[in-house]
């Protein structure tokens, strides 16, 4: 018997919600298949995994392609040598930008629901046709506060997240019985990551100390939702800073 596999959708900047959790699962124990769009960012949290003495591999995949989601599966089932096939997948793809409902064109639109929705779709499709038949397994899909509302010059955004909210409600309500843990997460605030860091610096520095989402906090919570046992599972929860108003 080898270890379990994780996959991982979505990884960009070292310090972000997606490279936590890398660094949770590999620490916990499994090998985990870090899937994101830049390749050189992807490798660098693989290759950090491995220094620190886990398992990782480092797989370029466009979460809006049929044909890579569906080849990151095959990977991910396929038993190799010392890992057993994926148990536990997180689908944390997605983007943001404030746009004005005017200027707002009809590729911008439908470039952020193929990432934020579509892609969403894909991996939890094939998470289901993989992991169902087995009676077992986690699919966690990251949500946010645009998944519960809209706010002004995000109505991209929040299209996109409420219809992945949806899938996973939908998901969790047909796989739900036969063993897949389906649950949404929503991240309600600001993330402590390189990403808010380098555009908004001024944000963190009015939030101040644990104003922002803890990235390894994030990781924990969904490492807890894997480790639920099915009598007690968690569909959805949200997490933010005890600064947050909501």
């Amino acid at each position: 018997m080898g270890i379990p596999t994780a996959v991982v959708v979505g990884v960009g900047a070292a310090q972000g919600v997606g490279a936590a959790l890398c660094r949770k699962f590999a620490a916990e124990g499994h090998h985990v298949l870090v899937a994101g769009r830049t390749p050189e960012r992807i490798e660098q949290v693989a290759s950090t995994l491995r220094a620190a003495g886990g398992s990782a591999q480092a797989l370029v995949t466009d979460t809006t392609s049929e044909a890579d989601v569906i080849r990151l599966f095959d990977l991910a089932m396929a038993p190799g040598t010392g890992r057993e096939p994926a148990d536990l997948v997180v689908f944390n793809a997605g983007n943001n930008q404030a746009i004005d409902f005017r200027s707002l064109t009809a590729q911008q639109f439908g470039d952020f629901w193929r990432v934020g929705c579509f892609g969403g779709f894909l991996v939890g499709r094939e998470a289901a046709r993989r992991l169902a038949p087995l009676g077992r397994g986690t699919v966690i899909f990251t949500g946010a506060s645009g998944s519960l509302r809209g706010r002004a010059r995000f109505a991209h955004f929040a299209a996109a997240k409420a219809g992945l909210r949806m899938i996973a409600q939908s998901m969790a309500r047909e796989f739900g019985p036969l063993g897949l843990h389906v649950a949404h997460v929503v991240i309600d605030g600001g993330i402590n990551g390189e990403r808010l860091r380098s555009v908004l610096p001024e944000l963190a520095a009015q939030r101040g100390e644990d104003g922002l989402l803890d990235v390894d906090g994030i990781a924990d919570t969904y490492w807890q939702l894997h480790r639920q046992p099915r009598t007690t599972w968690t569909q959805e929860i949200d997490l933010r800073p005890y600064k947050e108003a909501f």
